[in-house]
C-alpha cells in the first residue's frame, strides 16, 4: 500500500534538515536574505486549521468494504475456564479425581502446576443448548445464552503467554515487548473515528472476585503519536477529572486561553515538526469539547428504569461491570471507534465454585443487556462484539482452583459480520489442547482488522527500520468461515 511516510520518519528527516539550517552560518544567512527580501521563514506562527476530521483515516484505508464501523472489547481479565463457560467436556466429568493422562502434558509448558501431581477436575457448572442454533453453554450465563443465535463461539484459541500480564499484552497488542501499540490504537491510527467531542478510544474497569492488575500499557499506542491510546475513563462517580471550569472561568474565557495555547503550540510546531506536539494540539482542542460532551454522555437520565433495570444497574457511575457496559453503549452510539471494559474477576487458583459463579452473576446480566441494546437500536449489525480472557485455566485441578492455560481456551464474537448461532474449532476431549481450526491470537487479530476493511499485512508503522504491524511476522489467517 502507498502510504504517506510516517510521521516518525518526517521528524527524523526535518530535524536533521533544520539543525543544519538554523546551526550553520549559512543557515543563519539565508534566513537573514529571506527577511530582506520578504519572505516567510519558519519563525513565522502558524495557527493549526481545525481539521475536518477530527480522526482521519489513513489514506487507502479501508482496504474493501468494512463489515464492522465500531467495536466493544468485553475483557474478562484474569483468564475465565472455558470448562466452566463456553467448551463442555464429558470426559473431563468421568475422569474426575483421577490422574490426568500424561500424554496430553508431556514436554507441555504449565504454570504452578509444573511438576506437580496432576489430578483432573470436572466442571462444576452444567451445560444446555441455547437457542435454535443449540449451541452449548454453562448455565451460568443464561441471559447470555438467550443471545446465542447472534453469538459465535470460538473453542480453540491458543496464545503463547502463560502470566497475566504478557498474556494481556500479547492479547492486546501480538506481542509481549514494550512499546509496542495496542489493537485498539491501531484501529484509532489507521481507521480513524466519527466522534468529535469525545477521544476515539476508551478503556474502563471494574472488579470482582479474583481481581489482577491491569496496567495501562495495555492501552497504550506504543511507538504510534499518542493521541492515538486509549483514555482510561473513571468507572467510579464523573468519568473525567476536573471537567468543568474553575470558579469564576467561564466557556469564553476557557475558549480564549485554548486559542492562545494552540497558537504557541502552532509556533511551536512549525519549528520542529513533532507528532507530539500535534497531539497536544489536538488533546487542548479535544478537553475542551469535553467538558460539555462529557457532562451528557455521564447523564444517565435520559435511561429509562426499564433499561436501568435490564443492565442491573443500581447506581449509574458506580464502578460496575454493569454500569460500565451502559456507558459503553452510549459511548458507541456517540460515534467512539473502540470501547475496552476489563472486569478483573476471573483469577481461580482457589475457591473456583463461588469465584466464579459470582463473577458469571456479575457480568452475564450487562453482556447480554448490551448485545439487547445495541440489537434494538440497530447497532449490533455493524458494531463488533468480543468477550473473553487473555487465556483459560486447566482441566486439572490447582487445590480448589484451577492454573493459568495456553493450549485452549475460548471466545465469542458477535454482530460486526459475524456470523451469529455457531461454533467454530475444537478443544480435544478433555479441553487440554485445541485440535481442530486452531486460532492464535495473531489470527484473531487479522480477523477483527478484516471485519473493519483493514488487510493486516498493509496496516504498518515505520519504527527503527522496521514497518511494525499488529500482527507481527508470525503467520496469521483471517477467519473468512465465521465472517457473513
Amino acid at each position: 500500500m502507498n502510504q504517506a511516510p510516517h510521521e516518525l520518519d518526517r521528524l527524523r528527516t526535518d530535524w536533521a534538515r533544520r539543525t543544519f539550517l538554523s546551526k550553520s552560518f549559512a543557515g543563519i544567512g539565508t534566513f537573514a536574505l529571506a527577511s530582506l527580501l520578504g519572505g516567510k521563514t519558519s519563525l513565522s506562527a502558524r495557527e493549526t486549521p481545525p481539521s475536518d476530521h477530527p480522526w482521519p483515516p489513513l489514506p487507502g484505508i479501508p482496504h474493501f468494504a468494512p463489515k464492522a464501523k465500531r467495536i466493544v472489547h468485553l475483557c474478562m481479565a484474569g483468564g475465565p475456564s472455558h470448562v466452566e463457560s463456553l467448551d463442555p467436556k464429558p470426559e473431563l466429568d468421568r475422569l474426575d479425581g483421577k490422574p490426568f493422562p500424561e500424554s496430553f502434558t508431556a514436554g507441555q509448558q504449565l504454570a504452578q502446576l509444573q511438576g506437580a501431581k496432576l489430578i483432573a477436575r470436572k466442571s462444576f457448572t452444567k451445560f444446555r443448548k441455547w437457542g435454535e442454533s443449540g449451541i452449548e453453554m454453562s448455565d451460568l450465563f443464561p441471559l447470555t445464552g438467550a443471545h446465542a443465535d447472534d453469538l459465535c463461539v470460538i473453542r480453540s484459541m491458543t496464545t503463547e503467554q502463560i502470566n497475566h500480564d504478557t498474556a494481556h499484552a500479547f492479547m492486546n497488542t501480538g506481542s509481549i515487548i514494550k512499546g509496542r501499540p495496542c489493537m485498539g490504537s491501531w484501529m484509532l491510527y489507521g481507521l480513524g473515528a466519527e466522534t468529535e467531542n469525545l477521544p476515539g478510544y476508551v478503556v474502563m474497569t471494574s472488579s470482582g472476585p479474583g481481581a489482577q492488575p491491569v496496567s495501562a500499557r495495555q492501552w497504550s499506542a506504543g511507538i504510534l503519536p499518542s493521541k492515538f491510546q486509549g483514555v482510561a475513563f473513571q468507572s467510579s462517580g464523573a468519568p473525567v477529572h476536573y471537567i468543568g471550569n474553575p470558579d469564576g472561568v467561564c466557556q469564553s474565557t476557557q475558549r480564549q486561553v485554548i486559542d492562545e495555547v494552540q497558537r504557541l503550540n502552532g509556533m511551536l510546531a512549525r519549528e520542529v515538526i513533532d507528532p507530539e506536539i500535534e497531539t497536544r494540539i489536538a488533546q487542548y482542542e479535544m478537553a475542551f469539547k469535553m467538558q460539555s460532551a462529557v457532562p451528557e454522555l455521564a447523564d444517565m437520565s435520559t435511561e429509562s428504569k426499564e433499561t436501568l433495570a435490564n443492565y442491573g444497574v443500581k447506581r449509574p457511575g458506580d464502578g460496575s461491570y454493569a454500569s460500565n457496559c451502559l456507558l459503553a453503549r452510549r459511548l458507541l452510539e456517540r460515534g467512539v471507534r473502540f470501547v475496552q471494559l476489563y472486569h478483573r474477576g476471573w483469577d481461580h487458583h482457589s475457591n473456583l465454585e463461588s469465584g466464579f459463579t459470582q463473577s458469571a452473576m456479575d457480568t452475564d446480566r450487562p453482556t447480554a443487556a448490551l448485545l439487547k441494546d445495541l440489537k434494538d437500536r440497530g447497532l449490533l449489525e455493524d458494531t463488533l462484539v468480543l468477550w473473553g480472557g487473555e487465556f483459560g485455566r486447566t482441566p486439572m485441578a490447582q487445590g480448589t482452583g484451577r492454573d493459568h492455560h495456553i493450549n485452549a481456551f475460548s471466545v465469542w464474537m458477535a454482530g460486526g459480520g459475524v456470523k451469529g448461532g455457531m461454533t467454530y474449532g475444537s478443544s480435544d476431549e478433555l479441553g487440554y489442547a485445541a485440535v481442530e481450526n486452531e486460532v492464535p491470537v495473531r489470527s484473531l487479530h487479522a480477523t477483527l482488522l478484516h471485519l473493519f476493511g483493514v488487510d493486516h499485512e498493509k496496516l504498518t508503522a515505520r519504527f527503527q527500520g522496521l514497518d511494525l504491524k499488529l500482527t507481527g511476522v508470525e503467520p496469521a489467517h483471517v477467519l473468512h468461515d465465521i465472517i457473513s
